[in-house]
Formats: structure tokens, C-alpha cells, sequence
């Protein structure tokens, strides 16, 4: 089912950045020197749909850097709480032998 939504989804956009490329295949002159942008030394001609292309994938990996950043936290608490469960669990199985080894061997007298 995740295959055929995946395929679903995908088909299309790789249909509009197919088209996007086509549409927009033409050089365009791109600039790395905001003060001359005439500078022939610092200006590429670049086809314009690399240049978006370029700038959506620049956005995916910023975007994905600053959320893993931000979750740092979460991450941080999920590795203290899995550290206080083995911890608590250690302690369990401690305990149940401390209490297995003070227990009588047989069952005590029925009372009558």
C-alpha cells in the first residue's frame, strides 16, 4: 500500500519538474557578485530550471538540518528515559532475586 502511494504521489511531481525543466531550459546568467553583477569573472550561464532546482533542494536539506536540530531535546529525554527503563528493569530483576533467595523452600503449614 506505502509502494502504491508513494508511486501515486511521486508520479506526478516527477511530471511537473519534467515539464518545469523543459519549460524552462533556456541560460540564464547567474551572478555570485551582488555588488557587479556585470563581472564576467563571477557569472555563469546556467540553464534556469538547475538554478530551481538547486534552490528546492538547498530548502529540503536546510529545513531537514534545522528540524533534527530543534528535536535534539526530544532525542535527548527519549535516551534518558531508555537509560532509567533498563535502570528501573536492572533494579526488577534485583530485587526478585533478592526475594527469591530469602523465600522458604515449601509452602508454610496449612493453619487448622
Amino acid at each position: 500500500m506505502r509502494r502504491v502511494l508513494s508511486f501515486l504521489i511521486g508520479l506526478p511531481i516527477a511530471a511537473i519538474a519534467v515539464a518545469l525543466a523543459v519549460a524552462n531550459r533556456r541560460p540564464v546568467p547567474l551572478s555570485f557578485d551582488p555588488f557587479s553583477p556585470d563581472s564576467p569573472g563571477l557569472t555563469m550561464m546556467v540553464p534556469l530550471y538547475a538554478i530551481i532546482f538547486a534552490s528546492v533542494i538547498a530548502g529540503i536539506v536546510l529545513g531537514s538540518m534545522v528540524t533534527w536540530m530543534r528535536q535534539g531535546e526530544y532525542r535527548k529525554e527519549a535516551r534518558w528515559a531508555k537509560r532509567q527503563k533498563a535502570r528501573e528493569a536492572r533494579q526488577a530483576a534485583e530485587a526478585r532475586a533478592e526475594a527469591a533467595a530469602r523465600a522458604p523452600l515449601s509452602l508454610p503449614r496449612p493453619q487448622r
